[in-house]
């Protein structure tokens, strides 16, 4: 696989959407575009009763925000509009009325953190690691940060927000909250999420759907919150810290 996608199948009323991008899943605009699209659809579409959120390959989960793009981000507004596409699926995931389980095959970073925390129920694999890594190049976890907290507290995400260079383990995120339970391998995993969202799906739509309301209560304000945080990001890749650290990176 050598090009990016987000794609969707639907079977037996599950909809699996997957997305992929050649650079360890991470998320240019377009893809994060594109998934923002296919979780609303899927939300709206009524042969849907569950859906399954995963990435291709069989290493990473998701390496966070594109780093090619990061770097070619020249003003605060285009800075703004691209943390904006975390904002817009999150969002999209936070409204869609049907329970979204996070299938997490491998490691997860920065942005890939606040998708797996917006899913409803995550199932990963003991290689799942976790890090938020974009203190140590000069940003912050601002725009992801609101669904990190939600699902982990505030003391773990202070503790992954800061401690910006370390991957904490699968079992540290289970313990945490943000996995609902690790499996030793892919097919294990695999395996583990169909029996799951084939028990979901037989249950009744409109209960899930109040269900999720209450489960995402106080989170209204998110439409305006998570566009204010992607305006903080979009400053601070622009400072001297954040270009010097990048081109550092990227040499």
């Amino acid at each position: 696989m050598s090009e990016a996608y987000v794609k969707q199948s639907n079977k037996d009323s599950i909809a699996t959407i997957e997305f992929f991008h050649p650079a360890q899943n991470s998320l240019p605009a377009t893809v994060l575009g594109e998934l923002a699209e296919a979780i609303l659809r899927a939300g709206e579409d009524d042969t849907v009763s569950v859906i399954v959120l995963q990435s291709g390959g069989e290493r990473t989960f998701c390496a966070g925000a594109s780093f090619n793009e990061l770097m070619q981000i020249n003003d605060a507004e285009a800075g703004r509009t691209f943390f904006s596409g975390f904002a817009h699926v999150i969002n999209a995931m936070r409204k869609c009325p049907k329970f979204i389980i996070g299938r997490v095959q491998g490691k997860v970073v920065g942005g890939g953190v606040g998708l797996a925390a917006a899913t409803d129920y995550c199932m990963a694999t003991k290689f799942a690691a976790i890090k938020l890594s974009e203190l140590a190049v000069g940003i912050g976890p601002f725009v992801v940060g609101p669904a990190v907290v939600r699902k982990l507290g505030i003391s773990a995400m202070s503790q992954i927000a800061i401690d910006a260079n370390r991957f904490f383990d699968a079992d540290w995120a289970l313990q945490k909250g943000l996995y609902a339970s690790l499996h030793g391998s892919i097919e294990e995993l695999d395996d583990a999420v169909l029996v799951f969202a084939k028990e979901l799906s037989l249950y009744n739509p409109e209960a899930m759907a109040e269900m999720k309301k209450i489960f995402w209560q106080g989170t209204e304000h998110w439409d305006e919150l998570l566009m204010e945080r992607a305006g903080i990001s979009g400053r601070l890749v622009l400072s001297d810290f954040t270009r010097a650290t990048l081109t550092r990176f990227k040499k």
